[in-house]
Formats: C-alpha cells, sequence, structure tokens
C-alpha cells in the first residue's frame, strides 16, 4: 500500500488563452475602425458596445491565467486592456449614443484626458514586448500610432479629420493580431511551425 505522503496530485495546467485575446483585440480594432472612418452609421454605437463587452469577458480571462502562469508583461497588458478598452470602451459607446439621441451630446474631451495615460502606458511599456521581437511587437508598436492620435482627437486638439490615422492602425493591429492568434492555435495542435511568425524557431 502506498504511503499517502508520497501519493503526487497531478494538476494539469491550463492551456495558454492568449489566441482568444487577440481574436478579442482584432474584433475591437476592426469595430473602431469601421467607426472612425464612418464605414457605418452612428447608430451602430450600442452595436459595437456589445461586441467590446463581449471581447471584456474573453481577455479578462486571458488577463488572470496570464497573471496566474508569471507572464506579468502579457497579464497586465490584457488587465487593462479588458478594463479602459473593453469594459469601459462598450460602456460608453451605450452613454455616448443615448446622450446624443437625447440631444445632449457628452463632452468627450474627458476620453482624451483618460486615454493620455493608458496612451503613455502602452508607449512606455513597448520596450518590454521586443524581447524578443515579434509579432506582438508589431502590434503594440501599430497601438503606439493610433492611440496619440486617439487622445489628440478627442481632445479636440486635431480635428476629427485626423480619426483616419488611427483607424487605419488599429486595423494592421487587428490583422496581426489575428494572424497571430492563428499561428499559436495551429502551429500548437501541430507541434511545429506551420504558420511562420518571427521571434520563433522553425
Amino acid at each position: 500500500m502506498e504511503n499517502p505522503k508520497e501519493i503526487k496530485v497531478q494538476t494539469k495546467e491550463w492551456a495558454n488563452p492568449t489566441p482568444a485575446g487577440l481574436v478579442a483585440l482584432a474584433v475591437a480594432c476592426f469595430s473602431f475602425f469601421a467607426l472612425l472612418n464612418g464605414f457605418v452609421e452612428k447608430s451602430a454605437m450600442p452595436l459595437v458596445g456589445c461586441w467590446l463587452l463581449g471581447g471584456f469577458a474573453v481577455q479578462i480571462v486571458v488577463a488572470l491565467l496570464d497573471l496566474k502562469g508569471g507572464n506579468h508583461v502579457g497579464g497586465n497588458t490584457f488587465l487593462f486592456f479588458s478594463a479602459f478598452f473593453m469594459l469601459v470602451g462598450g460602456l460608453e459607446m451605450f452613454v455616448k449614443y443615448s446622450a446624443m439621441t437625447a440631444g445632449t451630446p457628452a463632452d468627450t474631451r474627458i476620453d482624451g484626458f483618460a486615454w493620455i495615460p493608458l496612451a503613455l502606458a502602452v508607449l512606455l511599456w513597448t520596450p518590454a514586448f521586443f524581447k524578443p521581437v515579434s509579432l506582438l511587437s508589431l502590434i503594440v508598436l501599430t497601438l503606439d500610432v493610433a492611440l496619440p492620435f486617439i487622445v489628440l482627437v478627442d481632445l479636440k486638439v486635431l480635428p476629427a479629420g485626423f480619426s483616419v490615422v488611427p483607424a487605419y492602425a488599429l486595423l494592421a493591429a487587428g490583422l496581426i493580431a489575428l494572424y497571430l492568434g492563428a499561428a499559436q492555435i495551429v502551429n500548437t495542435a501541430f507541434g511545429k511551425m506551420v504558420y511562420p511568425v518571427i521571434g520563433k524557431k522553425k
């Protein structure tokens, strides 16, 4: 009979949830791309809010599991992305649309001030994503381009026409995020490099 003290409980580790978080990021990027370019009407804002709230549910799970697994860079990044980009962004869509339809548009300059620390955080954290250089590094670089323009447009320092710059930067971020997420899923499933990615050995 085995000594109870020698019995080891084997627990299966959770799989990496990052690909799901990247898909959620892509959904947000594509949605903002359409809004910022005027490809959809303002009446789409509540629907965008629903998609962003879905993204929050995904990214908060990714953040917690990343942090539990010791990934302090990815975990902290997904944590504040889930809170401010997804949850707050989604709720704001409902608030802004309600105010607009009521004929009392909200003073969105406060968004510009709130986005300042978020844009600075992404910018100041950027070097951590270059160890090593990877597709994730490129996503962060596109956000480094998009966020300052979002700040300046919200603060009304730049006219609304400049929204095209963050729109296409976010589209690029979304496309890269989709490819990286797919590469992580497929390459892990096959145990080899099927979709090539930079920063990884073949």
